[in-house]
């Protein structure tokens, strides 16, 4: 029996031991791959010394003697943060990431290889200008420079990923960049979606509710547009086929609720105390582990520029030169368009156009499968764009037999100069400069804030479609593609786009409201992504005759929800204070508690604070309430509160207090029942997960920010070491925005807010200031990966300094690269 004991006591000890050396093999491999900043290394491809200089929180300051050394630097700095990122990036675009994930990424695949954004990029090459060119060719030597480092060096593949999901890291090249500035505009773009959620609401709903649940921004003309099932007939009516599911991670496709949003506000030198311009911007994107974004300085020929860039993309996208300050909005300018193709009965190879039957452009595309067979798709494209199936945008609900769809979009252009458009804002001296640079943009079309010394201006920028005053939905709805009045007539002259240049306030902001009012095809726009933020926005900048870095600071992070304070005293008005204290313990006395929080509450998001999860349960519960019975399965598209809907209703305007009334039911249900009733529901709701203790209820609890890996975030094993879990305020309609998923089982967690904060002040540039969400690094080992997370969290900055010995000062490591010997 001693003899046995030894030996199974031997067998444990060395499988410990065995698990042991494993753990710590492992670890050696994977922390291999955490770069070194302190080195001198010789490279191929710069002409002379090149200094990557990282301050303390690990931002490169990159000096060189040529700008295409220092975008050489630039390659190389980002390669060696986020190489894993950028190169699952690429592959996204190339359509090639089943070749890693399998069948998981398919759909994703088959989309990419349609639009075809990667071979767009190919040939938009040659569309560069020269000044360009030579930085793309230099950026990519320098991407390529870390790649050959880490194949050298035996740099654990420069990634830890790589261990995880195999396979070849290619050369990175100019059109890969390019690529991805498509792939950017196609993350940003939900026109092709807002199309077919109104094209079936419409067979669901009367023209009077549909202009209720999809609200026209004030001042949009009401004239009717046909009605879908005219158009199309032979289309359900009964929302029986469901609403595409949420995305994968690794899709790049967003739900029209996350699809682009921003601030950027400035402010002339008459309305700022120190007499400088000031500028903000914070840009919002999905929230993921390591941020989109990546702090960066390069000091050009011309002067340093610094600011937030996109690894794989050769520009400061939102930043300040010692002159100039830029920021970016997504202007919802409406720059997509479904088409409904008829195909030929005689001939499915052929669809109808305005001069007859005319044959597809056709051509195959092999997707290579992890672990599965190879799958060959048929990419078919119309004069109006590529032929895209049923199974996307939900495609399928509004497309007729005997028809496929098809999209126009702008970022479809094989001769795409939006690169060297950035290229040449970022170079500008001055606000006239950079809105001449900015002509050469194409997609994503967005608000361009600038500032310089002396003014302010917001310039629309991207290209804008031309369609005829007859297009029978305006694009607002998917059209009948054979008809010549529907397609479109080329772009607008740039000169078209709206422009705003020292306005006589002294202010300017942009919170991806509504900016101008003009007739169809001129509007830009019918869908635009903020009615709320701006009144808190027009609101602080009134209190103040001057403002300050600070004060543009209290704004980006002000978290009172203006919805809130409008909707609470229309729906609770005949809740509050009503009827005698109900006994301790019974659903009223609950209702009578939560709802006296709320008529206390100033309708500040504060993750501290029970009053905004009781009220975002209860507008979420009540909206459910109210379309759920005329709208059926398609309720689930409606996964976001719309602030003017609700108010709609309960203000009765043109009747929209009819969808109060369910209508299934024998009787007449008044607003005020179905307040009560969705409050009594939430609340049952939130007991059930955080307890009967309402007081202490927390918003941040249920509102955390999900900083998650896009391929390891679900990997149970690691997704406590990869993803970044913060609590946050904010929600859907604060200033510091942080969207809620709209989803069970976690509907209010924080999934799309501001990557990157940024506030310039030309009276001080150096006390300039800015942040991300996450950290520098992308290596989950590195102290870098989250490091500026717990700033951002707390609504802290680090400073933004164009001051070389700031830089050294206290520098993590400078990295020179040298030319051959």
């Amino acid at each position: 029996m001693g003899t046995l004991f030894r030996w199974l006591l031997r067998g444990v000890l060395g499988l410990m031991a065995l698990g042991a050396l494993c753990v710590v093999g492992v670890y050696y491999f994977v922390a291999r791959s955490v770069p070194e900043y302190d080195a001198r290394l010789s490279v191929q491809g710069v002409t002379a010394p090149v200094e990557i200089v990282r301050n303390i929180h690990n931002v490169p300051h990159i000096f060189g003697q040529s700008d295409d050394d220092v975008f050489f630097g630039l390659g190389y700095a980002h390669a060696q943060d986020r190489l894993w990122q950028m190169t699952m990036m690429r592959r996204t675009v190339q359509g090639r990431l089943s070749e890693v994930f399998g069948p998981r990424t398919l759909r994703t695949d088959e989309l990419m290889r349609r639009l075809d954004l990667n071979g767009l990029a190919v040939t938009s090459v040659a569309a560069q200008d020269a000044q360009t060119s030579s930085a793309l060719e230099a950026y990519s030597r320098g991407v390529n420079a870390w790649i050959n480092q880490v194949n050298l060096r035996a740099r654990g593949r420069g990634a830890p990923e790589f261990f995880l999901f195999p396979g070849e890291v290619s050369l990175w090249s100019p059109a890969d960049s390019i690529a991805l500035v498509k792939l950017l505009a196609l993350q940003l773009s939900a026109q092709a979606q807002d199309e077919v959620l109104r094209a079936r609401t419409s067979l669901q709903v009367s023209e009077d509710r549909l202009r209720d649940i999809l609200p026209d921004a004030p001042g949009d003309r009401d004239a009717a547009l046909p009605e879908y099932g005219a158009l199309f007939p032979n289309l359900p009516r009964d929302g029986a086929i469901p609403v595409q599911l949420a995305a994968d991670p690794l899709s790049p496709l967003r739900a029209p609720a996350f699809a682009g949003a921003s601030n950027s506000f400035a402010a002339a030198p008459d309305r700022a105390a120190a007499g400088g311009t000031l500028l903000a911007n914070d840009p919002h994107m999905t929230l993921t582990a390591p941020s989109p974004w990546y702090l960066a300085r390069v000091e050009l020929t011309g002067g340093g520029v610094i600011g937030g860039s996109i690894p794989g993309i050769p520009l400061i996208l939102s930043g300040r030169s010692a002159a100039l300050g830029w920021g970016l909005t997504s202007s919802y300018m409406d720059d997509q368009d479904v088409f409904i193709e008829q195909l030929n009965p005689e001939n499915p190879q052929e669809y109808r156009t305005p001069d007859g039957w005319a044959p597809f452009e056709t051509r195959r595309s092999i997707i290579r499968v992890k672990e599965s067979d190879p799958v060959t798709v048929t990419l078919r494209w119309t004069t109006n764009g590529p032929v895209l199936p049923g199974t996307h945008f939900d495609l399928a609900t509004v497309t007729p037999p005997g028809h496929v769809a098809s999209l126009s979009w702008t970022a479809l252009n094989g001769a795409d100069t939006t690169l060297s458009a950035g290229m040449a804002i970022m170079r500008s001296d001055n606000v006239d400069e950079a809105i001449v640079a900015a002509e050469g943009y194409v997609a994503p079309s967005q608000n361009l804030m600038l500032a310089d010394a002396e003014t302010i201006a917001l310039q629309i920028i991207g290209h804008m479609p031309r369609r005829d005053v007859a297009h029978l939905t305006e694009g607002r709805m998917p059209s009948a593609g054979w008809l010549a009045e529907n397609q479109w007539q080329g772009v607008f002259p740039y000169a078209s786009n709206p422009r705003f240049t020292a306005p006589p306030s002294g202010l300017l902001g942009n919170t991806n409201n509504k900016i101008l009012e003009r007739p169809f095809p001129l509007h830009v726009s019918y869908r635009w992504g903020d009615t709320q933020r701006i009144q808190r926005w027009m609101r602080l900048m009134q209190t103040r005759e001057v403002h300050t870095r600070d004060s543009f600071i209290e704004a980006q992070l002000d978290t009172v929800s203006q919805a809130a304070r409008t909707l609470l005293p229309l729906v609770a008005a005949d809740l509050w204070f009503s009827g005698e204290a109900a006994p301790t313990g019974t659903r009223a006395h609950l209702r009578q508690s939560a709802l006296q929080l709320l008529a206390d509450w100033n309708g500040e998001m504060n993750e501290h604070l029970p009053e905004p999860l009781i009220y975002a349960a209860w507008m979420r519960e009540l909206q459910l309430r109210l379309i759920r019975d005329e709208l059926g399965p398609l309720a689930d598209a409606y996964t976001h509160i719309d602030p003017v809907f609700i108010e709609r209703v309960f203000r009765d305007t043109d009747g929209a207090g009819a969808w109060c009334n369910v209508v299934q039911s024998s009787v007449t249900e008044g607003c005020t029942e179905i307040a009560q009733t969705a409050l009594d529901a939430a609340l049952l709701t939130l007991t059930e997960k955080y307890g009967s203790a309402v007081a202490s209820w927390r918003w941040g609890d249920a509102h955390q920010a999900t900083h998650d890996h896009t391929a390891l975030g679900d990997v149970r094993a690691l997704r406590y070491f990869v993803n970044i879990r913060q609590s946050t305020s904010g929600g859907d309609h604060t200033l510091m925005r942080g969207v809620t998923s709209g989803r069970d089982p976690e509907p209010f967690q924080n999934v799309h807010g501001a990557g990157y904060r940024g506030v310039y002040d030309f009276a001080d540039p150096d006390s300039s200031v800015f942040i991300t969400s996450t950290g520098q690094s992308g290596h989950p080992l590195s102290r870098h990966y989250d490091d500026l997370g717990n700033l951002w969290r707390r609504g802290e900055y680090i400073p933004m300094s164009l001051d070389p010995d700031l830089a050294r000062a206290g520098a993590v490591g400078i990295t020179t690269l040298l030319p051959p010997g």
